[in-house]
């Protein structure tokens, strides 16, 4: 999300754009960059003492547990992520930043997707779920702060965010390729992993970015929530045979089972594959962060959610009309991805 949003700014030459987090920036990054640590409280002010004047704040920051699932429900995670913003705020204030619109990222953890199936189609209007959830505590820190300094903020529940970003815990599309590429390599047929088909949505990282920029200048969007997702929904058993052709793999019986237990051992075979189709040298756990997500989307447990649908028929009326086939999404993104050399290509 970060990423597809320091693109989309980055492209208009009137607006100033600076990107900050923990880690360098990536080789060709088009953004000013602030390399700093939003747990880091002492440091945080100093690092954006001299950046000037900021107006729009995207914050797509995430601290996510080792064990992914379970972690969505702990203390330890909803005290950093909701330290982190609070951090951030106080480091804007300390600077005397009078900023204008900060845009807040959720999900559908928003309606408790994590513990069950929520009401279908999900609207922003719905009661919050009855768990303790750090976007809620959030967007309350978010609220109570934007009132007393004079600034706007929006709210945007995006689903299934794709698109690419090195390390990130829930690059559902990116596991989906190194899946195949494995499957392919080790001789082994396409086999869907999940349980029974449901329906879903996704959103484009790059329709969420334009989502963003017209949020940030919406006078109606001041103070409100928008669930943004793609504008169709899919089944992953419905579409995995075009990705075993898109991999050049043998479509295999869907046969349900943990991404995350059987790819535990799969770092040689992925080396294999890097070195074989001259793809740039990410390690496993960089480009594959966490498999647990995955196995979460494709709804292996007996216990998972089932059909995930939210209306966007709000951010519609509000005037964010854009929308993206989905599968043809998914197809442009493992192109994306080929052409830069993260995945193997169509005829490798």
């Amino acid at each position: 999300m970060g990423r597809a949003a320091l693109d989309a700014f980055s492209a208009d030459p009137a607006v100033r754009t600076i990107g900050l987090s923990r880690r360098a920036p990536e080789d060709g990054c088009p953004a000013e960059w602030v390399q700093a640590d939003l747990m880091d409280r002492q440091t945080l002010a100093s690092d954006l003492h001299e950046l000037g004047p900021i107006t729009h704040v995207v914050y797509a920051a995430l601290q996510e547990e080792p064990d992914l699932i379970t972690g969505w429900s702990e203390s330890t995670q909803i005290s950093a992520n909701v330290e982190m913003l609070r951090n951030l705020l106080d480091a804007l204030a300390q600077n005397r930043q009078d900023i204008e619109h900060l845009t807040l990222l959720q999900g559908t953890k928003a309606y408790g997707i994590h513990h069950g199936t929520y009401k279908i189609p999900a609207r922003e209007s719905d009661p919050r779920f009855i768990a303790s959830n750090f976007y809620y505590d959030q967007e309350d820190l978010l609220k109570a702060r934007s009132k007393d300094a004079g600034f706007a903020f929006t709210v945007l529940r995006p689903q299934i965010v794709c698109g690419f970003a090195i390390q990130n815990p829930m690059n559902a599309l990116t596991a989906v390729g190194v899946y195949a590429a494995i499957c392919k390599e080790l001789g082994q047929p396409l086999r869907f992993p999940g349980g029974p088909a449901c329906f879903q949505q996704a959103t484009d990282a790059g329709l969420l970015a334009r989502a963003i920029r017209w949020a940030g200048s919406e006078p109606r969007a001041r103070g409100e929530t928008y669930n943004i997702a793609n504008g169709d929904c899919f089944s992953w058993p419905t579409i995995w045979p075009g990705i075993a052709h898109r991999f050049g793999v043998e479509l295999g019986v869907a046969h349900s089972f943990s991404l995350a237990r059987v790819m535990a051992d799969k770092g040689p075979v992925w080396d294999t594959i890097v070195r074989k189709h001259d793809l740039r040298p990410y390690a496993f756990n960089e480009i594959v962060a966490n498999w647990q997500f995955l196995d979460f989307t494709f709804r292996h447990a007996t216990t998972s959610p089932q059909h995930s649908i939210v209306s966007t028929i709000k951010a519609r009326k509000h005037g964010f009309h854009d929308c993206e086939d989905t599968e043809d999404m998914f197809a442009r993104i493992f192109d994306q991805l080929s052409d830069e050399r993260i995945l193997p290509g169509q005829d490798a």
